[in-house]
C-alpha cells in the first residue's frame, strides 16, 4: 500500500489524523500532513474519503 499527499492540496486541517493515527502525523513545522507506514488500508481509506481538499490518494498495490 502507498499513501500520496498532495502537499500543495493538503491544508494541515489534521482530519486525516484524528480519524487513522496508525496511518497519518501532522508535520507542525510544515502544518501538512504526513504519511506513516501502515497495512490498515480500510483506516487510510477512510481518511482519505473524509480528506476535505481530497489531497490524500491510497493506492493498494
Amino acid at each position: 500500500m502507498e499513501i500520496i499527499i498532495n502537499e500543495d492540496a493538503c491544508i494541515g486541517c489534521g482530519r486525516c489524523t484524528e480519524i487513522c493515527p496508525k496511518a497519518f502525523k501532522l508535520n507542525i513545522e510544515k502544518m501538512k500532513a504526513e504519511a506513516l507506514p501502515t497495512d490498515d488500508l480500510k483506516c487510510a481509506d477512510k481518511a482519505a474519503n473524509q480528506c476535505p481538499t481530497d489531497a490524500i490518494t491510497v493506492n493498494n498495490n
